[in-house]
């Protein structure tokens, strides 16, 4: 096979990805995109596979069938409500693939200049015609791997740019790995198979982010003398480095801004695939981690534009500071029973569900799409509102109200839906907290201030399915659960509705 073939199979192998990407913005098009997916990189794995360079073929193999095994494995039996910390513990993987290529790029040219050291060439050396010359006895040159032959060929001022690329992989790897390790910890709620548990709240050593700073310029600093020729040492130094930065770094986020942390997390590993591909001269792997990085990012933005916060004060802030004394909540909340509930549904004829983190918990979303088809049987308007950040992975509730089978039709973002809340009769609330705090609008010492949210008091009634009377993951009250018009369905939010379900005609 010849680089033809290979770089014929990459540029297909792209496009799906894109298409892939591109089709993931919508409901319909998902399950369709994920194929792309699927078939675009079994055409990226075969052409690597067969093209040139290739070698230790049963070890790739085995290495693929160990991977496809753990993956099938991780697929059937992760539930829905775990995808975000599956999705945050993959994301270290990439970043801990980034380090191991990066130090293998290390390991190769120092072993090529020492190579020519011995033969009495010089790494790097270049012919009159412009033309790379390898300049090492044949049997040298051919005993060398395909990435050691491409090191080999490279002049001063490449070998150069190949260590700036490898170091920089290295750090955002690095970063990614432990980053993506702690996030994977905080998402779990301390319920992790880790041999430790992360507190979901946020935490940093004493000078916080004095520290990272430190570390950070340490790191530069590890980079330039690196680059200056001081030895593999100050990668060892920098590699250190960038793992504090990412342990500590995300330690000091609070839980509530884990949707933002997963989609950075994301960017990061998509980056750190895309300096791997540039160390290896790749051209596929710096496509997709081009693209990776890139949707990563901007999700990023879009959840911290639905938060109403900028990404840096999300990175360096932490959720659940307070600018002030916050304005105290009056009144009492007023339960409802099934029977209670049963009767407010009879007399409503718009009805619309905002489905939170709780309701992934309790695994309630099949008989939330129950509860929609009895009522939409009763001619009844149903609808779903979705916030940007419900969950704890952006897209979390879409993905498991379309696993429940809700027509995608009835399900809308919160600027699609947020003006139509004072002409809705009811409001169902299964699990969520501050996606529904009125606190952001009246409360400017509020944690949450300024963040656009469903405007779900300005409906006729409102009714909470929660577990019992917490502040939720955030830690922070709800003015909403004490108005006059909302009613608190307490128990798991699956019970409560296996209770309701009966209740209503078919």
């Amino acid at each position: 096979m010849d680089y033809g073939f290979t770089t014929a199979a990459y540029v297909v192998a792209a496009v799906l990805f894109i298409l892939s990407l591109g089709g993931l913005s919508g409901q319909e098009s998902a399950k369709r995109a994920v194929w792309y997916g699927i078939v675009g990189m079994a055409i990226a794995v075969l052409a690597t596979l067969v093209g040139p360079g290739v070698g230790l073929w049963w070890l790739s193999i085995v290495l693929i069938a160990i991977g496809a095994v753990v993956g099938y494995q991780l697929a059937t039996r992760v539930e829905m409500t775990q995808m975000p910390e599956l999705v945050a513990i993959m994301h270290s993987l990439v970043g801990l693939a980034a380090v191991f290529v990066g130090f293998n790029a290390d390991i190769m040219i120092n072993h090529a200049a020492s190579l020519y050291v011995e033969t009495g060439g010089v790494l790097g050396a270049v012919q009159a015609d412009g033309l790379t010359a390898v300049g090492l006895p044949k049997e040298v040159h051919n005993g060398l791997s395909a990435f050691g032959q491409l090191v080999a060929k490279k002049t001063g001022v490449e070998i150069g740019i190949l260590r700036v690329e490898l170091a920089l992989g290295i750090w955002i790897g690095a970063v990614t790995f432990t980053g993506s390790v702690v996030a994977y910890g905080k998402l779990s709620g301390g319920s992790s198979k880790l041999p430790f548990k992360i507190d979901t709240s946020a935490k940093q050593l004493p000078g916080g982010h004095l520290l990272n700073a430190l570390a950070a310029a340490f790191s530069l600093l590890m980079l330039f003398m690196y680059l200056s020729g001081s030895g593999s040492w100050t990668l060892v130094l920098l590699t250190v480095a960038a793992l504090f930065i990412g342990c500590h770094l995300i330690m000091g986020i609070g839980g509530a801004d884990m949707p933002v942390v997963v989609s950075m997390l994301n960017s990061y590993s998509g980056w750190a695939a895309a300096a791997i591909g540039f160390s290896l001269g790749n051209d596929l792997l710096i496509v997709v981690g081009a693209l990776v990085g890139s949707s990563g990012a901007i999700l990023s933005y879009i959840m911290c534009k639905a938060m109403n916060r900028s990404f840096v004060s999300v990175i360096l802030g932490g959720f659940g500071g307070t600018a002030g004394e916050q304005m105290a909540v009056e009144g009492e909340q007023i339960a409802i029973d099934a029977d209670g509930v049963a009767t407010v549904l009879s007399e409503a004829d718009s009805v619309v569900i905002v489905p939170g983190y709780g309701m992934a918990v309790a695994q309630a979303q099949q008989a939330v799409s129950e509860l929609t088809r009895k009522l939409r049987a009763q001619g009844k308007e149903v609808r779903f509102a979705i916030h940007p950040v419900a969950g704890r992975l952006p897209g979390h509730m879409n993905v498991l109200l379309a696993e429940a089978k809700v027509p995608y039709d009835i399900v809308l973002e919160m600027d699609e839906i947020n003006d139509d809340f004072p002409e809705t009769d009811v409001v169902i609330v299964i699990g969520s907290n501050d996606i529904v705090n009125p606190a952001a609008q009246d409360d400017p010492n509020s944690p949450i201030a300024g963040m656009p949210v469903l405007e779900v008091w300005k409906s006729k009634q409102v009714i909470v399915s929660k577990r019992g009377q917490g502040t939720g993951y955030s830690g922070i009250e709800n003015p909403l659960f004490f108005k006059e018009n909302t009613r608190m369905f307490y128990g798991d939010a699956k019970q409560s509705l296996d209770q309701l379900l009966p209740k209503l005609a078919q």
